[in-house]
């Protein structure tokens, strides 16, 4: 990475995007001068980004090396219920408060994603733009804070939902319920049809961890 990037960005922020984009996944070591070689940038900032990190539990000790963190099936499901009722409430203060312009980008969004029904990895970062759209739409700074945190925790999962067979299409079709509503002003089905989406991505997630396992 050049040095013109890194002086944009602290090392916390790029070490963060590099394990959100699946540059580092669960398990990977993270080693002090691989970093700092990697973001040009010294290693007292990469030491105190990584201190950072772990005690947000995305990073985790194994002997005297960190890692980027795992979650156990218990996390997972915990993460889940959390993001399912701050989605939807997101959803619910979108149909509230969005404005015909962030309505419009997100129709938008339904339809140029179409195009990467082929592509789980891209598929899964307009996945996330979709879901930061609404966020934004909410109006609402603090639930946005707490969604980006959650957000977070969800880069450790090792694989995407999206990967599924099928899945992608019907995710979409579900974006598309949830937009409808939005565009409505229909709080509460807005607020349902975003719940619904993250429960069977829920399930979907689950079924793809099984039979990963399986295959161990």
């Amino acid at each position: 990475m050049n040095q013109s990037r890194a002086s944009q960005k602290d090392a916390y922020t790029l070490i963060l995007e590099a394990i959100d984009t699946g540059l580092y996944r669960p398990g990977d070591r993270l080693v002090e001068s691989e970093l700092a070689d990697r973001f040009g940038v010294s290693r007292t900032p990469i030491r105190e980004a990584l201190q950072r990190l772990e005690t947000q539990s995305l990073l985790a000790r194994d002997g005297r090396s960190l890692i980027v963190a795992s979650l156990d099936h218990n996390q997972m499901a915990e993460l889940y219920a959390v993001r399912t009722e701050l989605e939807g409430l997101a959803a619910r203060l979108a149909a509230r408060h969005a404005t015909e312009e962030e309505v419009q980008v997100l129709r938008d969004m339904v339809e140029e994603d179409r195009a990467l029904l082929d592509d789980p990895s891209a598929l899964s970062r307009a996945n996330r733009r979709f879901h930061k759209m609404i966020h934004l739409a909410s109006h609402n700074r603090y639930l946005v804070q707490q969604l980006d945190l959650v957000h977070r925790s969800m880069a450790l999962m090792a694989t995407t939902s999206l990967a599924a067979e099928g899945r992608g299409e019907i995710a979409l079709s579900e974006h598309q319920a949830i937009v409808d509503a939005i565009a409505r002003r229909d709080e509460d089905a807005a607020f349902q049809a975003l719940r619904d989406h993250i429960s069977v991505a829920f399930v979907t997630r689950l079924k793809l961890d099984s039979a990963r396992q399986l295959e161990l």
